[in-house]
């Protein structure tokens, strides 16, 4: 995978403002041709970023629509041992994935099943596949015990979340493998915005690294291609150090604060890994009406000149190994504004594009 180039191809974060996944994965397939990705469309409940993945866990239950794994139910440590039964005999034993506790499927799987309907009916070739799972410092302090404590700090339950998340992203890499395409699979991190404050102050750099390093060996072994996406500030350094293919993150509103890792930057660009530049602004309508393709150029020509200036690195190389993003995804939004986030990261991509 080092030999990937991204070649200033635009890609998308996985939420729609839409109400039919047939018409969501259409517009996706329009506006990036070449890596379209899967949609979670928010309105539907079952597609929420935590809500998603919970089903398989040990003391999940489909009686509540909250966030609960309840450790107190009779069945727990019988539940719990059955899952890592079922994990060791997918990851170590080789049992087929597809009909594991490990994919998704019924009510929380609509936009992945009509994305590979939509793919496989196509019978296009494609340059990528990009699927996403809720990143494990995000799902394990958003999911709680019966006692209302963040399983994040629960050790068994904090190891089957990681491991459910891991196999899920597996699952998808698995799928998309199988069409000839190479899976891009993105851990979305927006929890590790507060890391360093008050709320995740036990949380270590190293709980993060070996938690999302965890994710990405599982992606690996698809040969896929990891990508962790924040969608506002972090401390850099822990993904640049880790074992992460592609850092997504928003340059809109946040370049200054991941520019001041230049040597690390550095190191990582050298490896042969990614950048996702979220340069198309997601978080305000008011916002996104203001702007224009030949401004966000202008705005992101600026940053790659600089950070080429700062590491040394030719700009030839950064668009080489630079995607075009939005800064966030578009669930939020009025569909007006999420189809002009979509068509301004086209046209910018269009703007980059070394091919």
């Amino acid at each position: 995978m080092k030999n990937f180039k991204a070649n200033g191809l635009p890609l998308l974060i996985g939420s729609l403002p839409m109400e039919s996944h047939e018409e969501a994965t259409k517009l996706v397939l329009e506006h990036t041709p070449d890596i379209p990705l899967w949609i979670q469309l928010p309105g539907y409940k079952e597609e929420g970023m935590i809500s998603q993945f919970l089903p398989g866990l040990p003391g999940f239950s489909n009686d509540t629509d909250k966030n609960i794994l309840d450790t107190s139910k009779p069945e727990f440590d019988k539940e719990l041992l059955e899952f890592f039964e079922e994990y060791l005999s997918v990851s170590d034993t080789g049992s087929d994935i597809r009909t594991s506790r490990f994919a998704l499927s019924g009510s929380r799987a609509k936009g992945f099943v009509e994305f590979l309907k939509q793919i496989d009916e196509k019978q296009s070739s494609y340059r990528a596949l990009k699927g996403q799972v809720t990143g494990p410092i995000t799902f394990g302090t958003a999911v709680k015990d019966e006692q209302g404590r963040d399983i994040f700090y629960n050790d068994q339950l904090r190891d089957a979340a990681i491991k459910k998340l891991a196999l899920n992203a597996r699952w998808q890499a698995s799928e998309f493998s199988k069409r000839g395409a190479i899976p891009v699979i993105f851990i979305d991190e927006p929890a590790l915005a507060g890391f360093g404050t008050s709320a995740y102050i036990t949380i270590t750099k190293e709980d993060v690294t070996q938690s999302i390093d965890e994710i990405a060996r599982e992606i690996h072994v698809q040969n896929g291609l990891a990508g962790v996406h924040v969608c506002a500030n972090t401390q850099w350094d822990m993904l640049l150090d880790s074992k992460i293919d592609i850092i997504s993150f928003d340059a809109f509103s946040y370049f200054d604060k991941f520019i001041l890792y230049p040597e690390l930057i550095k190191t990582y660009f050298n490896s042969g890994k990614i950048i996702a530049w979220g340069i198309v602004p997601t978080d305000k309508t008011e916002v996104i009406a203001k702007q224009t393709t030949k401004g966000l150029v202008q705005k992101l020509n600026e940053q790659m000149d600089e950070l080429s200036g700062k590491t040394g690195i030719d700009k030839k190389t950064i668009i080489s190994q630079s995607f075009i993003t939005p800064s966030c995804g578009t669930g939020s939004l009025d569909l007006g504004s999420a189809k002009k986030v979509l068509k301004l990261t086209k046209e910018v991509s269009d703007a980059f594009r070394l091919e």
